[in-house]
């Protein structure tokens, strides 16, 4: 089974609904054969690279939403986020252009190392507050999951993977992604948000007795 995910770095939904399919694979018989593939989405294609704002202020100003709202929303989504191991430090974010760590990203899945490089950089985000933009820090998420230092930054100081992410984007758009995170089940069965385990479960179970039938 192939299972392709859309998502951006600094997607706090993206972060819970891939762990609820974590944990709903913990208990899939053929979790083993299942193949995941990380896909490019920028919620802000027009994001700092060099961050001027903490991540509740950008959205209490890009949402039209007043910074009390912003942050129950966002404990909210932290105590989910703590529900299922995840720790979500919302208040030390920052909002950052996430281009080049999705083209570092197309690096790593080349590399057979894309879950590892999607955990690291969501961890470094989410947790750590790092600035998802910076050479420097995605230097060292590469060295975390074992990528050519040299070769990420000859990646960095050119456009390389850069047509790789605008296609990526552009055929999630065709494929109707408006938002993040957006799953897709061999290609037949598609389930979008932070969905509760028992539902990717669900979609797990379809996807494997669609497959059965062919």
């Amino acid at each position: 089974m192939k299972i392709d995910i859309w998502s951006d770095y600094i997607c706090p939904f993206c972060t819970v609904g891939e762990r609820h399919l974590a944990l709903a694979l913990e208990k899939f018989a053929g979790a083993d054969d299942v193949e995941i593939t990380w896909r490019s989405f920028q919620l802000d294609p027009s994001a700092p690279t060099e961050p001027t704002e903490k991540a509740p202020e950008y959205l209490a100003r890009s949402k039209g939403m007043s910074l009390a709202e912003v942050k129950q929303m966002n404990s909210g989504l932290a105590e989910r986020a703590a529900a299922v191991g995840l720790d979500f430090q919302w208040r030390d974010s920052v909002v950052a252009n996430t281009f080049d760590a999705h083209r570092v990203g197309h690096l790593a899945r080349a590399a057979g190392k894309g879950n590892e490089w999607d955990t690291v950089v969501k961890h470094g985000y989410f947790t750590e507050g790092a600035n998802v933009a910076d050479h420097g820090e995605l230097t060292e998420f590469a060295a975390q999951v074992g990528l050519d230092a040299d070769r990420v930054q000859e990646v960095l100081a050119s456009d390389e993977y850069a047509t790789d992410v605008v296609q990526e984007i552009t055929m999630g758009r065709q494929l109707g992604v408006q938002g993040v995170p957006f799953f897709v089940f061999d290609g037949r069965f598609a389930v979008s948000g932070a969905q509760p385990v028992e539902l990717f479960e669900q979609a797990l179970a379809q996807a494997s007795e669609s497959s059965g039938e062919q």
